[in-house]
């Protein structure tokens, strides 16, 4: 068995956009778990920015039966489920849900960047939906939203984890104190270097707040519509914490961009030549996920 097979053998895909999805998918749940079961990958969330997938799991439960991988949903709080809607969480983590994902793609930070970089391929709805109005977390004085506090509290319950979406990088931080004085010890901050575009003082912070920095190979796979940068960012990214402190997410399933499975291997691989080390490269893809999800 050689060092990648290794490292994905128990590996945990935190941020996989398969379908059902308003977005073009290329591959649905079960075939992304099947694909994860075939390199011996424990288990796999998948997320969709416009519905709670955890319904989704539950009624391809049949399908699943018999694979070796777990598969999780979650919630992303964006108008499609209510936004910032504490009844929406509560079904969802009582039925089985794992993450809360704060306002994502209808965050200001969000809509702002996608407004000022027209040329973001960021997925086109396959179908007409309703324009809708960006979330603020935030109360026009400042302070978080009521129902923040209401949702911090059944995340907390549930054991589950907190996520900031793709808010400003101030809005996260005031997330993740919130969350740190409920008592949470879930915390995940996805890619703050895209959408997000967080400093590395505030990454240090998120980290020191007890976050989790999880960083997409979508971004840095030459063969995503999403690449941004090379291998030696991420490496640079992963440096400023340590490996101890990030975890490695696809962040893919969409349609025209590599299976969540086949970046996986090219990317840890090229993490491998430069020097990233393979206990590292585990605890990023293995044990972390596997703290954030409660697994044993």
């Amino acid at each position: 068995m050689g060092a990648i097979d290794r490292i994905l053998e128990g590996a945990i895909d935190m941020h996989c956009h398969s379908g059902p999805s308003p977005f073009p998918r290329r591959l649905d749940h079960v075939e992304a778990a099947k694909m994860a079961e075939q390199a011996g990958m424990r288990a796999i969330v998948v997320k969709s920015h416009h519905h709670s997938t955890v319904m989704d799991v539950r009624a391809m439960a049949p399908l699943l039966g018999g694979c070796k991988v777990q598969v999780f949903g979650g919630i992303a709080l964006n108008p499609q489920v209510g936004g910032l809607n504490p009844a929406a969480v509560d079904m969802a983590l009582k039925m089985g849900g794992k993450v809360v994902w704060f306002p994502t793609m209808s965050s200001k930070r969000h809509v702002e960047h996608v407004r000022s970089h027209p040329d973001l391929k960021f997925p086109k709805a396959s179908v007409a939906l309703e324009r809708t109005e960006p979330i603020d977390i935030r109360t026009p004085d400042g302070e978080l939203r009521p129902e923040v506090h209401v949702i911090l509290r059944l995340i907390k319950e549930a054991g589950a984890v907190v996520s900031g979406g793709h808010m400003s990088p101030d809005e996260i931080t005031l997330l993740m104190e919130a969350a740190r004085e409920a008592g949470i010890t879930r915390l995940l901050v996805s890619h703050p270097e895209y959408v997000i575009e967080a400093t590395e003082e505030q990454v240090v912070r998120y980290a020191d707040l007890g976050a989790n920095i999880e960083h997409c190979l979508c971004m840095y796979d030459d063969e995503s519509e999403f690449h941004h940068w090379d291998v030696h960012v991420l490496k640079q990214w992963i440096d400023l914490v340590g490996a101890e402190r990030t975890s490695l997410g696809s962040d893919l399933g969409q349609a025209n961009n590599p299976y969540p499975l086949d970046s996986f291997r090219k990317m840890l691989s090229k993490l491998h030549d430069i020097g990233v080390r393979e206990p590292d490269l585990r605890r990023m893809v293995r044990d972390n996920p596997a703290r954030l999800l409660g697994l044993s």
